[in-house]
C-alpha cells in the first residue's frame, strides 16, 4: 500500500465526523502499548489560539535545545503537517509503517480518523524519544482523543461559542468541556477568558487541586510589545512574525506555561523562540501575508472571536486600498451571520465559496445572509482562479483576503501551489 492509498483509507473513516468519547482511543492505545506514557507533554485546549500557543511553546523549547514533538490539527496541505519533531514533518514511511502494523485493528474496530492520527502521533513521539510533546486538542477537551495524556501542565487559551451542537450553546457548557483537560494536581494556565467561563474552570481546578494561573494577572500589553511577569519582574518580549495583539496573549500563555515546568528559562532564548516560530513549527494561516504586492492575506478566523481578532489588525491598513475583497467559506456550526456582519465594513465585495468538508455551510444560505446584511456578494466555485487573476493584475491598488475554515485555506493554498 502506498501513502496515498493509506491516507485515503483513514480519510474514509469519517474524517470529518465528530465522535467524542475515550473508549475507542484507550482501546487503540492499549493495543499499541500506551506510548503516551513514555514522554513529557503539555496539553492545550481552547476556542481560538490553540495552534499558535502550541507552536510558540514548541519553538521556545527548541531554542532551549530540547527535542520537541508537536501535534496540531487540521493540516493545511499535507497530512504530515499534523505531526512534527523540531519542525520536521513525520515521513510518509513512518505513517505507512503504523497503518500497516495496525491494519487488522483498524479494520475490525473502526476507530475514527482523529483517533488513528492521535495514536500515530503518540507512538512516533515515544519512538523518537522526544523530550517534550506539545499536544493540541481536536475538539473540546473532556472527551477529546488527546485527553489520554497526563501532561506536566494544561493550557486553555480562550472560550467562545463554537461547535454548539456538540459542546453546548452556552459559554459555561463549553468551558466545562474545555476544562476536562485539567488533571489532578496538574497546573492549569488560562488566557483571556470571560468571568462565566473562568468560574467553571476555577471550580474544576479546585476540585482537582490544580494550581490555576490566570494570564490576565501576569501580562501587560502595549502597542508593539508585551511585558510578562516572570519570577518577580516584568520582562519585555516582542512578537515579530505574527500580526495582531491577540498573539501577545498566545505568546504570554506559552511562556507562563513553560515557566511552571522548566527552571531558569533563558529570556534571550524565549525571544528567539518567539522570533523563529514559523521556521520552528511550520505555523500557517494566522494573518499570513501570501503576497505583499498586491496584498493577499490568508487568515483562519473560524468563529466570531477569531474574526474580531482579524478585524482588529486589518482595520489598521484597509484604508490604504481602493477596494478590499474577501473570499469566505465556513462550516455550518458557526455564527456566520455575526461573522459576516463584523466583516461587512471592511470589504467592497465578498466572494462566497464552499469548504471541502461535510459540515460546510451551504453557499446559498451564506449568500442570503449577505443579501440581508446589504453586502455585495457572489458565489464562486474556483477561488484559486480569482486569486491568480488578482495577483497578475497590473497596477493593483486593491487587497484580497481569504478568511474562514482552515480546510478552505488549505485547499486554496494547495491549488495555488499546483498552478
Amino acid at each position: 500500500m502506498n501513502i496515498d492509498l493509506a491516507l485515503e483509507k483513514i480519510y474514509s473513516l469519517k474524517q470529518f465526523h465528530v465522535k467524542l468519547g475515550l473508549e475507542k482511543i484507550i482501546q487503540l492505545l492499549n493495543h499499541i502499548g500506551n506510548p503516551q506514557n513514555s514522554f513529557k507533554s503539555i496539553h492545550v485546549a481552547g476556542s481560538n489560539g490553540k495552534g499558535s500557543t502550541c507552536s510558540f511553546i514548541a519553538s521556545i523549547l527548541q531554542e532551549h535545545g530540547f527535542k520537541v514533538g508537536l501535534y496540531t490539527s487540521p493540516h493545511f496541505i499535507r497530512f504530515n503537517e499534523r505531526i512534527r519533531i523540531n519542525g520536521n514533518e513525520i515521513s510518509d514511511n513512518e505513517i505507512l509503517k503504523f497503518l500497516n502494523a495496525n491494519k487488522k485493528f483498524v479494520d475490525k474496530e473502526q476507530p475514527t480518523f482523529f483517533e488513528i492520527t492521535t495514536a500515530l502521533a503518540f507512538q512516533y513521539f515515544a519512538k523518537e524519544k522526544v523530550d517534550f510533546a506539545v499536544i493540541e486538542t481536536g475538539l473540546g477537551g473532556r472527551l477529546d482523543a488527546t485527553n489520554t495524556i497526563t501532561p506536566l501542565i494544561s493550557v486553555i487559551t480562550s472560550i467562545s461559542l463554537e461547535h454548539t451542537n456538540i459542546l453546548g450553546n452556552k459559554i459555561p457548557q463549553i468551558a466545562f468541556e474545555k476544562a476536562g483537560i485539567i488533571k489532578n494536581k496538574i497546573p492549569i494556565v488560562i488566557g483571556k477568558i470571560s468571568k462565566s467561563a473562568k468560574n467553571v474552570i476555577s471550580q474544576i481546578a479546585d476540585e482537582k487541586k490544580s494550581k490555576l494561573i490566570d494570564l490576565k494577572n501576569e501580562i501587560k500589553v502595549y502597542k508593539n510589545y508585551f511585558k510578562l511577569k516572570l519570577k518577580k519582574d516584568f520582562v519585555k518580549f516582542e512578537v515579530k512574525n505574527l500580526l495582531g495583539k491577540h498573539q501577545f496573549y498566545n505568546a504570554g500563555l506559552s511562556i507562563k506555561s513553560l515557566e511552571n515546568i522548566i527552571p531558569n528559562l533563558d529570556y534571550n532564548k524565549i525571544q528567539l523562540g518567539l522570533d523563529n516560530i514559523i521556521v520552528n513549527s511550520g505555523l500557517q494561516g494566522r494573518y499570513e501575508i501570501i503576497s505583499q504586492n498586491p496584498l493577499i492575506i490568508f487568515d483562519s478566523a473560524h468563529n466570531l472571536e477569531g474574526v474580531k481578532s482579524f478585524v482588529n489588525q486589518f482595520k489598521k491598513e484597509f484604508l490604504n486600498f481602493e477596494n478590499c475583497k474577501l473570499i469566505y467559506g465556513a462550516l455550518n456550526d458557526k455564527n456566520n451571520k455575526q461573522m459576516l456582519s463584523s466583516l461587512k465594513p471592511y470589504f467592497n465585495k465578498i466572494y462566497i465559496t464552499s469548504v471541502n468538508n461535510e459540515r460546510s455551510e451551504n453557499v446559498n444560505k451564506l449568500y442570503s445572509i449577505c443579501k440581508n446584511l446589504g453586502i455585495s456578494s457572489k458565489i464562486i466555485n474556483k477561488p484559486e482562479d480569482i486569486i491568480t487573476k488578482f495577483k497578475n493584475a497590473k497596477k493593483n491598488q486593491n487587497c484580497f483576503v481569504v478568511l474562514g475554515s482552515i480546510y478552505l485555506l488549505g485547499e486554496i493554498k494547495s491549488k495555488l501551489q499546483k498552478k
